[in-house]
């Protein structure tokens, strides 16, 4: 299974405004900083606005900010919210052609394992992930020249 380049651009803005420190940051900003379309990154951060995890602040001087705190944000829950597909094969599809269905275990054992992968991912919060924000700073524009918190 692969997640989708949506769902890793969500938590890669989450991360970004995680490190930010309450400052507001700017969608063309994250876009520079990940090389990330500007166009593609508006409808990521359009729907983490709708899922409640960032607010944003219009106007000059405006930009974007976490909606909560960071140990408050669910890794699982974000990946839910931006992956609209979790059928791992076929047979999860309800128009689903496969002349096996109903006598193969292979669903419920890929359900299984889908479920033991939310387990994990729900045991992790946006703060688990900038435990070492050093590494993310760089990246989030922060202590560079010009770049103020």
């Amino acid at each position: 299974m692969r997640l989708s380049a949506f769902s890793d651009y969500n938590l890669r803005v989450l991360m970004y405004l995680g490190v930010q420190k309450g400052r507001l940051a700017t969608i063309a900003e994250i876009a520079a900083a990940h090389e990330i379309s500007k166009s593609h990154l508006m409808k990521v951060v359009h729907q983490l606005g709708r899922s409640g995890y960032i607010e944003t602040v219009r106007g000059k001087g405006g930009g974007l900010r976490l909606a909560r705190e960071a140990q408050d944000i669910v890794v699982g829950e974000v990946i839910r919210h931006a992956e609209s597909d979790f059928a791992l094969a076929e047979c999860f599809a309800e128009d689903s052609t496969c002349r096996i269905q109903g006598v193969c275990c292979l669903p419920a054992i890929l359900n299984q394992a889908l479920k033991a992968m939310f387990l994990v991912l729900d045991g992790y919060t946006l703060a688990d992930l900038l435990r070492t924000p050093g590494g993310l700073m760089p990246m989030a524009g922060c202590g560079q020249p010009g770049k103020t918190l």
